[in-house]
């Protein structure tokens, strides 16, 4: 029986997000039902993002036809993003969250690759036909080898805001996100262990640490980005929730146990860092998952959302304390979220060599 090739056994990995970076991967929006009643402000953000992006890296935006791209470029040249610094892809798509749908990145010591993870939605919504082939149009584009993973036989269902990573083979998630079979499943009937064998055969993963459940208000039902991120190779900012008749109290109370219980690929503790939540966010009588740990990490600095609150300063301040060698620089996310995500959710980052 011919053994199947995988990104493992040419020893690829998925690299820290604060790897320095060739690009950063983001898909300009269009779909209006994604911030209904706001979508008019939507690109505004989007074009102090790639702003912010242009300074340190390449920023490469997926579009839908050419008169998309000129539209982003009207408005981007409007915000001075470094346009040398911006490549188009014209690329079909359903929504606009790169992270999920985008190229993940792995990479060795002489190429980047192209995990090809299946993508259905979360799971939840009928739209992503289109998305789910935006890592074999990229692979292509850049002319890169593209994995395919897959247990027993079927493609393996992977979100890149499910998961986060060290760089040196720990990587973070949660239950409720992949060990699901109820609510929101992504691979029907896949173990715990079947699941790491994945995670370490396409991406490098020979340690993972299992959270619990994700925060209010996430409908991908549990995705880590908006609860807990590496910072270092030893360290992990934590959401916490001092209010204990907030929806989050038990549940971020939870993860810290499980936290502190946890251990690095090297058999050591986890330190981990309280980052504070922001008052809980509703438009209308929806909960919104508002949370500083949407954070992404760019070459040029710390994009991290801000939610007109109080707990704005607090997490700026403690983000500024743990990444030294880059700025910490806030983006103003009350509109942005009200798509049911920020910062990381729109971004992917690909790995320089």
């Amino acid at each position: 029986m011919a053994t199947v090739a995988t990104p493992a056994s040419f020893n690829y990995r998925m690299p820290a997000e604060w790897e320095e970076h060739e690009a950063t991967w983001i898909g300009w929006p269009h779909n209006k039902s994604d911030w209904p009643g706001k979508f008019s402000i939507i690109p505004w953000v989007f074009g102090e993002i790639v702003r912010k992006l242009s300074a340190g890296e390449i920023v490469r935006i997926i579009v839908n036809a050419k008169e998309h791209e000129a539209s982003a470029c009207r408005l981007l040249k409007r915000v001075h993003a470094d346009m040398s610094q911006v490549e188009f892809f014209r690329f079909p798509t359903n929504r606009g969250w790169t992270r999920d749908f985008g190229p993940m990145f792995v990479r060795n010591e002489s190429e980047v690759a192209v995990t090809n993870f299946k993508f259905n939605a979360w799971a939840k919504y009928p739209d992503w036909k289109k998305d789910q082939h935006i890592h074999t149009r990229a692979a292509k584009a850049l002319g890169i080898r593209l994995f395919h993973p897959s247990h027993n036989g079927k493609p393996v269902v992977l979100e890149g805001g499910a998961i986060d990573v060290n760089g040196r083979g720990t990587l973070l998630t949660t239950e409720e996100c992949l060990l699901d079979q109820t609510t929101q499943v992504r691979n029907p009937g896949m173990s715990r262990q079947e699941m790491e064998n994945v995670l370490a055969e396409n991406l490098g993963a020979t340690n993972v640490i299992w959270l619990g459940k994700g925060i209010a208000g996430d409908d991908t039902h549990g995705h880590v980005d908006d609860l807990c991120r590496f910072v270092n190779p030893t360290t992990v900012v934590l959401c916490s929730e001092d209010n204990p008749t907030d929806a989050n109290y038990t549940a971020l109370h939870e993860n810290r146990e499980r936290l502190e219980c946890a251990r690095l690929e090297d058999g050591s503790k986890v330190e981990v860092v309280s980052l504070p939540m922001p008052s809980a966010l509703y438009l209308d009588d929806v909960r919104l998952p508002a949370s500083y740990a949407n954070f992404y990490i760019s070459n040029a600095g710390v994009l991290v959302p801000t939610f007109n609150d109080p707990g704005d300063r607090v997490a700026l301040g403690i983000l500024s304390e743990l990444f030294t060698d880059r700025p910490v620089i806030g983006i103003h996310a009350v509109d942005l979220v009200w798509g049911f995500g920020t910062l990381h959710c729109l971004t992917q980052q690909q790995p320089a060599l």
